[in-house]
């Protein structure tokens, strides 16, 4: 989320056959919402110090059982693939404001070029954003989502339409002045041919009120109207195959966190694994009254149409696919859906899985004393994340006391410390349903062991990732709070009732600092407690000195699941 300069709008005209996944092609219409930075003759060589880099990734097939789906449903995966191909080419757009072809064409290792196909550009997302290639500048903070020279204190100057609209580009006019183009228009052939794709599986779609939210999302891509169809989405509950797809998340922005990019996940529901999930849905009123906080920040009810799903994932698109993967997503972000609909929960078992088997029981090997290992289990480390997706729902959306909304208010920070505040309070919702009887899988150890192993998991995704952020800050509460203690061996062991008391004093500093939408204070709480000590740093140092990945990558697409 961060550079570069130029000031005139660039017609690129484009581009074919060009590799952008790790397994599919996209070629690059016109657009003039895209700024070139990189001269025709700038060459690229890895950095020396990138050279151990290449192997962060481990490779997964992303496949599931599509056996029992109709020639119509997997006719209809093959075509919202296509389109979410399309939501991967825009996204490249939207993180990169070089040539992407320029870029990748020059690579000529492979493996150099996977990665950079996986970072979605020349900076190494799971690395502080840090540039991987020679004669590359530092990552803008706001992407290619503002002009690259643009200030701060130039755009809270700056008085223009679609200032802080999730769906525009900001750019300069002949003048030099600021303003924004909406998406629709910045990207119109791309999304025409998204839109086509998604009516037309919409045809092969046996499932009406799918079919119609298809039409409708087809719709959204051309009106930059999203609201109706996000509706729409949270009314569907028994279709077994779902797409979301669309400008969504707004972790790229990281100049403001105002901007949204374009991303897709194709998903098969797991009907069986769905119904367990169900039930927990019905507890979230409650679990908000008992919230560690004073009252007025806890005042707003969830929704009641909160879902909780379990999906296998066959394709990642854009935002979705850059660095490090999603395992579990709590959509739709609109707070005026969340508060009228709740959200749905979607967590996504067969790369949950990988990143358990591959990633966190060798971290847990490694770092967790032996004596609490078999308190690493995949029921914990499922709930941990399901309920981290449920806690999105908890605590509030809109400032207690003035007008205005918490992502507003915290700007560049509203992401970090909402994922900070999803681990927490999934935590303390662990802890309450389990003594409650209603979670009765596994004992409490499970639960913050696998929990504290997960952080060491997640703050390797570095202080570019809004998720690494919040583990960072999470880990050095917890160790102030002496949580958690580190033997001889480098090797850390869980203090279940001082977990608890951090657990619930966390819960509530973060809940305060949202509802008074206080930037200043979260500013502080990162500076100083968002960063990765030397101690630590050498314990996660162990880790990749042990080869054990810091997160997957896939092979994916129809040919993998044999559509094609």
């Amino acid at each position: 989320m961060k550079l570069k300069n130029t000031k005139n709008l660039l017609a690129l005209a484009v581009l074919s056959a060009l590799t952008v996944s790790a397994c599919s092609q996209e070629s690059q219409p016109q657009s003039n919402a895209t700024e070139s930075v990189t001269a025709e003759n700038t060459t690229y060589q890895l950095l020396p110090e990138a050279a151990d880099r290449l192997d962060i990734y481990t490779n997964v097939d992303l496949t599931a059982d599509l056996s029992h789906l109709s020639d119509n449903q997997r006719t209809m995966i093959g075509l919202l693939i296509d389109a979410s191909e399309i939501m991967d080419q825009l996204f490249w757009r939207q993180a990169y404001p070089g040539d992407r072809m320029q870029l990748l064409g020059q690579l000529a290792d492979p493996k150099v070029r996977k990665f950079a196909i996986i970072n979605y550009g020349p900076w190494d997302r799971l690395n502080s954003n840090t540039p991987f290639l020679t004669n590359v500048e530092p990552k803008p903070a706001g992407a290619n989502y503002y002009p690259t020279d643009m200030s701060k204190a130039e755009f809270e100057a700056a008085d223009f339409a679609g200032k802080v609209d999730l769906y525009t580009l900001v750019r300069r006019n002949d003048e030099g002045e600021l303003y924004s183009i909406p998406y629709n228009e910045a990207f119109a052939p791309e999304l025409q041919r998204a839109a086509d794709l998604l009516r037309e599986a919409a045809n092969y779609a046996d499932h009406k009120g799918f079919a119609d939210y298809l039409r409708m999302r087809a719709d959204a891509l051309l009106s930059n109207e999203y609201q109706a169809s996000d509706y729409a989405w949270m009314d569907l509950i028994d279709n077994p195959i779902d797409v979301i797809i669309g400008p969504i998340e707004t972790y790229e922005d990281q100049l403001y966190g105002y901007r949204a990019g374009f991303e897709s996940y194709v998903l098969i529901k797991d009907m069986a694994w769905s119904e367990r999930l169900a039930k927990y849905a019905e507890y979230l009123p409650a679990l908000q009254q008992g919230l560690p906080v004073d009252e007025a920040y806890k005042a707003e009810v969830p929704g009641s149409g909160a879902q909780l799903n379990a999906y296998d994932v066959v394709y990642y698109a854009g935002h979705s696919n850059a660095g490090s993967k999603t395992i579990a997503v709590n959509l739709p972000n609109d707070e005026e859906v969340q508060l009228a609909k709740g959200t749905r929960r979607s967590q996504l078992k067969n790369a949950m899985r990988a990143k358990f088997d591959e990633i966190l029981v060798p971290i847990a090997n490694e770092l967790i004393v032996p004596e609490q290992r078999q308190h690493i289990t995949f029921d914990a480390f499922f709930a941990n994340t399901m309920f981290h997706e449920v806690a999105h729902g908890l605590g509030i959306k809109n400032l207690v006391g003035s007008e205005g909304t918490v992502r507003e208010a915290l700007k560049e920070f509203a992401s970090p410390l909402e994922e900070g505040k999803a681990d927490i309070l999934g935590l303390y919702m662990v802890t309450q349903l389990l003594e409650q009887g209603v979670l009765d899988e596994g004992q409490l150890e499970d639960y913050y062991t696998t929990f504290l192993a997960g952080i060491f998991r997640s703050v390797r995704f570095g202080a570019s990732s809004a998720h690494g952020r919040a583990n960072m800050v999470r880990f050095n509460y917890f160790a102030e709070a002496g949580a958690f203690t580190r033997n001889d061996q480098g090797q850390y062991a869980v203090n279940m009732d001082a977990m608890r008391t951090a657990m619930n004093d966390l819960s509530a500093d973060i809940l305060t600092l949202q509802g008074d939408g206080n930037y200043a204070g979260v500013s502080e709480l990162f500076d100083t407690l968002g960063n990765v000590n030397p101690q630590l740093q050498a314990d996660l140092d162990r880790l990749s000195a042990a080869s054990i990945p810091v997160d997957i990558t896939f092979t994916q697409g129809k040919k993998v699941l044999g559509l094609e």
